[in-house]
């Protein structure tokens, strides 16, 4: 499970550096915006004690 979570993290590095070495600065808070809300709907959707406090910022 620590191996796919490091996989994850290295294709977001990996994404920023490629936006980073195109000068595509405009796309970073694009995408940091999207993972935000991937990061909320995970969070969201296990049955955790943050889901009701995430339910309430919608």
């Amino acid at each position: 499970m620590l191996k796919e979570s490091k996989n994850k993290a290295g294709v977001v590095r990996e994404l920023f550096r490629f936006l980073w070495k195109r000068k595509m600065y405009w796309l970073f808070p694009m995408v940091a915006l999207l993972i935000v809300f991937g990061l909320l709907l995970v969070f969201a959707a296990g049955n955790s004690a943050v889901a009701p406090f995430i339910y309430t910022l919608f």
